[in-house]
Parts: structure tokens; sequence; C-alpha cells
């Protein structure tokens, strides 16, 4: 089994998870006219990325994630890569193949990071690529993509719709502690204060629930509560203190 196919398995119930998949879902079964772009948005931490992947297997859906150096060759090459596809020559023609492989497929278009497309002038190309195919085209980026979109009019008229991701909730880290806590009982006040700590990221949540099964494994519970538990150990985004220089 491949680590994305684990990942699909394991993110399933997650609250952004099914945000995004009702997302692609609707632009996918819109009626005839409607615009066919869409826009999945949040701060960094909130589980995007792995929505993303756990839709792209979903809807065996296209899926790139930019980088900040790409050019826009290089964001062309990387959907034909994932398409399976020999990049043209030139980026007009590259952009007729992703176009006509989308059209002939009709799956999703998942460009993750899209903010990087946006600073770097280069979202006008999804759209071209969306012209060409008239299939789903989902942007996901950071909270203020959505207002960054807003001087790209051409781009910005073509989305169907705009959701936001939610702060991690009790109920998400209930999904997480089966893949997190190595078995370890956490007690609900301590769930509690996870919760809280992580400032509902879900990739903190994530990582203070290993932190806290980590300590768990070296005192030798099979439980813990909050007073077992050093709440400075929690990982809250927060730079540490500058360190006093040793003498």
């Amino acid at each position: 089994m491949t680590d994305d196919r684990q990942l699909y398995n394991s993110v399933a119930p997650l609250r952004n998870v099914a945000a995004l998949v009702a997302l692609i879902d609707r632009v996918q079964n819109r009626a005839l006219g409607l615009p066919g772009m869409a826009c999945f948005y949040g701060p960094s931490g909130f589980g995007k990325s792995t929505s993303a992947v756990y839709a792209e297997n979903r809807f065996q859906a296209f899926q790139v994630q930019v980088k900040s150096a790409w050019s826009k060759k290089k964001f062309c090459e990387a959907i034909l890569s994932e398409m399976s596809l020999r990049p043209a020559r030139t980026i007009g023609d590259m952009i007729d193949q992703i176009s006509e492989r989308l059209a002939v497929t009709g799956v999703p278009l998942l460009i993750d990071e899209a903010d990087h497309l946006v600073s770097r002038k280069m979202i006008e190309l999804v759209r071209d690529i969306y012209e060409g195919s008239q299939a789903p085209v989902i942007l996901i980026g950071e909270e203020l993509l959505p207002q960054k979109l807003q001087e790209w009019e051409r781009v910005h008229g073509r989305m169907l719709a705009w959701v936001g991701a939610d702060p991690a909730s009790m109920d998400d880290l209930e999904k997480l502690l089966p893949i997190y806590s190595g078995g370890i009982g956490i007690a609900a006040d301590l769930r509690q204060a996870c919760l809280k700590h992580s400032n509902k990221s879900i990739r903190r949540l994530s990582v203070n629930i290993a932190d806290i099964a980590s300590e768990a494994h070296k005192l030798g519970r099979e439980h813990m509560r909050l007073q077992d538990y050093d709440i400075r150990r929690f990982f809250t985004g927060a730079a540490p203190a500058p360190r006093r220089e040793v003498a």
C-alpha cells in the first residue's frame, strides 16, 4: 500500500476533508452554464493539503502543489507529468495539452499552494486551462487567496464557490487519536488542553497528540491525564524564547 493510499484511508473523517470533497462535488455537478472554478482557502496547518491528497484519490483527480520558484513552463510541465504526458515545446502548446486531457477525462484539476501563481503573475494560465477544458479547477491556498484573486477579475469572475477551511474541533481530535496516539488513552481534560494549545491547527494537534503518546511511553503509562503532562511541552506554533547566553 502506498503512503498516499494510507493517507487517503486515515484522513477521511476529518471535517475539512469533507468540506473539500463537497466543494469538488458541487463544481463537478454544476448546472450547465455555471462557472467551474472554486477556491478552498485557510491558514497554514488547517489540513488543506492533506484534504487535497484525499480528494485526489476520491475523484481520481490531477493534483499539483505549486513551488515558489516555479516558472510558467515548470508549472505546465508539472501538470503534464501528473497526467503522464510528454510536454510540448511551447507553453501555449502545453496549455492545449492540459486542456485537452481535462476535457476528455472530465476529472478535476487541484492546484495546491495557488498563492504562488498569483504572486508570480501566472494565475491567467489557470484561466486558460479552465476555458480550454471546462473541467473543474480547484485553487487551494492561504487565508488571503480570495482577496489576492480580486485583482484578477477574469479569474475571480469564474469562481462558483469559495470555501474556507475550518479550525480543528474536538471531533477532529477524536478522529486523529487512532492515528497518532499509539493506543495511549488520553483523558478529557488533557484532550481539551491539547486542542486549546494547538490553536486549533490540525498539524499542531497531530504533533501534540504524538508527543503525549511519546511521553506516556517514557513514563510507562497507558493512560494520560492533564496532571501527567507538562503543558509547556505543547507545540503552539509560537517561536521559542531566546536562550540566555552561556557564560
